[in-house]
């Protein structure tokens, strides 16, 4: 049975590194060996944990370009290894930092970055026994921050104050990640003891455990579409897998696949608006990402992105830094061994260049649904959202303009008639096969036609005029007064000359018309003569036969006309 392709608008996600050139280098990255990120990124800012005596963390605008000087101003956070920062879902100029100095802090930075180094917090949040291991914001609630520390005890703070709303503790062991669901009001744990748990955000009740993977390293869960459970760790021989679970049955994976063999943890991102997973191991070279949906097998692999530079630390955009007009559905920052970072961009290939709808719901909002009172009251809220390219949702958002339709009045215009030329008589109208073209081409004189026996030009009739009217009918400008041909003055006649005329010195030579001519003239005449010496000199009746022969009467009748004609042309 031949296999049906799976339809989805996100099957054909593409990653397009930016060039070298527009990124920033030369970032020292911290060398402390913990599971953490180092870094976390939002429209405005880009913070690197660095390295330097104490906790310093640096804070650089996310557009700067080239090298950073190694005296770049940096956050002078803690006494101790910084381990983790985060920034605040609703302010962009908000962070927070854990430390292995038991404390965690929170930073306000100035719009345009730093200009000096910054050693003072605006709030400083201390409770822990020990070091604190990973932070995390609420999503909903305004001012509201999850720390877990080295004592498996968990505090949320109201930053605003300063003061602790909730202690949370019951975990045996060394706690891993922390992660919220789609509106804040549980949060889930994976703990060193292989456990995965399901707390409520704000009693701190257990609500669902189960066992996640068997391995003995650092394993990770986020919530994914629908409240479901996505878990990265390690089986008993070292090898990395990923498992989807439900949260009424977390011992038991819906679906759980074997990647590779590696010792770096794999750290896993979601984007909930399209519903595509990143998974990214630490040092690794590789970036495999999935669409999460309610399609069986419900986890379907997308691709790989490869480089040759491993990641040592990961920045993950949310959608309000996008570029929605190139088809941008995720962005990446990868900072490599060398220092350099890499901006991974993610494309969904579409023909169209206007905006896509459909790849861009709204998304999370940095208007918060809840203050912290109300989020420590027992109210949960859904997120407010906005759209992630404002213009076009505006343009969207228009009522449509209404066109008022009027009638045509073109369509009561009768057409133009045509025009009729004008009359003519059947004596002017110039016969079929010779009529006038409308624009009348000079066509060349004719040639005079020479009679050979005569040497005669016969004379042609001229012509007749076109009539002034036709000729106004055809064009604006009134036509020039033209005379018309004289019939009385032949275009072109033959001048006869006489014999004398001819045999004079220069008379010139005569036609071969002529020639015969004057000879048929010079026998007449001999035959005339001779005829008349005959009439005297023969008796009456041979006079009468002579007279009767046909020979003799036709010659002397050709000769006369011929005589005639030659007579009438010469005067």
């Amino acid at each position: 049975m031949a296999q049906i392709v799976r339809q989805s608008k996100f099957r054909h996600v593409f990653c397009k590194p930016v060039k070298h050139e527009s990124c920033m280098s030369d970032i020292r990255v911290t060398e402390i060996t913990w599971d953490s990120l180092f870094c976390d990124v939002n429209p405005k800012f880009i913070a690197f944990i660095n390295r330097g005596a104490g906790g310093p963390f640096m804070v650089i605008p996310v557009n700067k370009i080239g090298r950073i000087d190694k005296d770049y101003p940096f956050v002078d956070a803690h006494k101790a290894p910084c381990l983790e920062v985060a920034w605040s879902p609703f302010n962009d100029n908000v962070i927070a930092s854990c430390s292995e100095d038991t404390t965690c802090k929170v930073w306000v930075i100035p719009d345009r970055g730093l200009s000096r180094n910054l050693s003072e917090p605006a709030v400083e949040l201390t409770g822990h026994q020990k070091r604190v291991n990973t932070i995390a914001w609420h999503p909903v609630a305004n001012n509201v921050l999850l720390t877990a520390g080295g004592e498996n005890v968990m505090f949320m703070w109201n930053v605003g104050t300063g003061e602790a709303l909730l202690e949370i503790s019951g975990h045996p062991d060394q706690i891993w990640s922390i992660n919220f669901n789609y509106d804040g009001s549980q949060f889930v744990t994976t703990c060193k003891d292989k456990k995965i748990r399901i707390l409520d955000s704000h009693t701190g009740e257990v609500l669902h455990e189960g066992t996640g993977h068997e391995g003995v390293k650092p394993q990770r869960a986020i919530f994914v579409k629908d409240g479901l459970i996505m878990t990265t760790g390690f089986t008993k021989r070292s090898e990395r897998l990923y498992a989807l679970r439900a949260p009424e049955d977390l011992s038991t994976p819906i679906v759980e696949e074997e990647l590779d063999t590696s010792n770096g943890v794999l750290f896993p991102f979601y984007d909930e608006d399209s519903g595509l997973v990143y998974l990214i191991g630490k040092g690794d070279c590789a970036i495999r990402y999935y669409e999460v949906n309610n399609e069986a097998p419900f986890v379907h692999y997308i691709n790989t992105y490869t480089t040759n530079e491993p990641q040592r630390a990961i920045g993950f955009q949310s959608k309000r830094g996008m570029s929605s007009e190139e088809n941008e559905i995720n962005r990446i920052y990868k900072l490599t061994t060398k220092g350099v970072v890499d901006i991974l961009q993610f494309f969904v290939p579409r023909k169209s260049d206007l905006f896509q709808h459909d790849l861009y719901p709204d998304t999370r909002s940095t208007i918060p649904a809840l203050t912290a009172e109300e989020f420590m009251e027992g109210k949960n809220a859904a997120p407010n959202r906005q759209p992630v390219n404002a213009a076009a949702a505006a343009a969207a958002a228009k009522p449509k303009v209404q066109v008022a339709k009027k009638a045509n009045i073109l369509s009561t215009l009768a057409p133009t008639a045509a025009e009729s030329a004008p009359t003519q008589s059947y004596a002017e109208r110039p016969p079929s096969s010779q009529q006038p073209s409308p624009r009348p081409s000079a066509s060349p004189r004719p040639r005079p036609v020479v009679d050979e026996d005569m040497g005669i030009v016969p004379m042609r009739e001229a012509p007749p005029s076109r009539p002034a009217s036709s000729r106004a009918s055809r064009t604006e400008i009134p036509p020039k007064e033209e005379k018309g041909p004289d019939p009385m003055k032949p275009k072109q006649a033959v001048t006869l000359k006489s014999r004398a005329a001819r045999d004079e010195p220069g008379g010139g030579g005569q036609t071969p018309g002529q020639k015969r001519a004057a000879a048929e003239l010079e026998r007449i005449k001999r035959d005339q003569s001779r005829t008349a010496e005959e009439d005297t000199l023969a008796p009456p009746p041979q006079a009468a036969r002579a007279s009767a022969s046909p020979r003799g009467s036709v010659s002397s009748e050709v000769g006369a006309r011929v005589f005639d004609i030659v007579i009438s042309k010469l005067t």
